[in-house]
């Protein structure tokens, strides 16, 4: 059983419209050790938190109670939602981040995960495509949870969504297509634009999570299959709003 430290933050709110949380949202916290983040996570001046966080030895703190709007994700978007945090749940994982002192998410850790995802994901009826990462809603500002993240082993026990792609990739890498699919699955992205610095943000975030060895590179026709059968399995479900609707930090 799942042993939950409690260490209340002050900085949360209502969640806006009073709506239920129906999106989890994947973090690291790119500091030195896990100790280090909870005194930022719980700092008023910081005006940070998440709901938890998770330690790499599998200790689990609780910082905002599920029911109120903790403070995560910052400026970004997912389908139709624009007030990310009012809709999910934000998970911390303590991990350095990129550069030398990167590493894998220990086991310790994803087993604590994996058991916060399962009691949470049931207790709000929370679709696992909805699982997403810090990337996937804010991609260009942030890249976390990284490449190092094994997407893959959360979706083989129905806590995120994974496929390797289509076997015969069609037609080529336009910029269409991939911004069709984009935002079929999800991403925020507008209808119109080539390959502009959005595009490209979202092509990284995109690759960061399912085509990690294709980070930091241009986008393939692959990748753009890739991502078409994503969003034909698993479609999002809010109406894009029109393009240019502003994001709620």
């Amino acid at each position: 059983m799942l042993t939950i430290r409690e260490h209340p933050s002050p900085n949360h709110g209502e969640r806006r419209g009073s709506v239920r949380p129906d999106m989890v949202v994947v973090h690291y916290t790119a500091m030195a050790t896990p100790e280090a983040a909870l005194a930022r996570l719980c700092d008023p001046a910081a005006e940070v938190s998440a709901h938890y966080l998770i330690a790499e030895d599998g200790r689990v703190w609780r910082l905002v109670d599920e029911t109120r709007r903790a403070w995560h994700a910052g400026r970004s978007a997912w389908g139709g939602i624009r007030d990310v945090n009012s809709h999910s749940i934000g998970i911390e994982l303590a991990n350095p981040g990129i550069g030398a002192a990167s590493h894998p998410f220990p086991e310790p850790q994803m087993r604590a995960l994996e058991a916060l995802l399962g009691e949470a994901l049931v207790r709000w009826a929370i679709r696992r495509e909805r699982v997403v990462g810090h990337a996937c809603v804010a991609p260009g500002r942030k890249i976390d949870p990284g490449n190092r993240f094994d997407w893959r082993r959360l979706a083989l026990q129905g806590l995120a969504v994974w496929t390797d792609g289509p076997p015969v990739c069609a037609g080529s890498a336009s910029p269409e297509r991939f911004r069709s699919a984009a935002r079929r699955f999800g991403y925020a992205l507008a209808a119109s634009g080539g390959w502009d610095a959005a595009a490209a943000a979202v092509w990284e975030a995109f690759a960061l999570r399912f085509r990690p060895r294709e980070a930091g590179q241009a986008s393939t026709s692959a990748g753009v299959s890739h991502l078409e059968d994503l969003a034909a399995r698993w479609p999002v479900v809010d109406p894009l709003p029109i393009d240019g609707t502003p994001c709620v930090p």
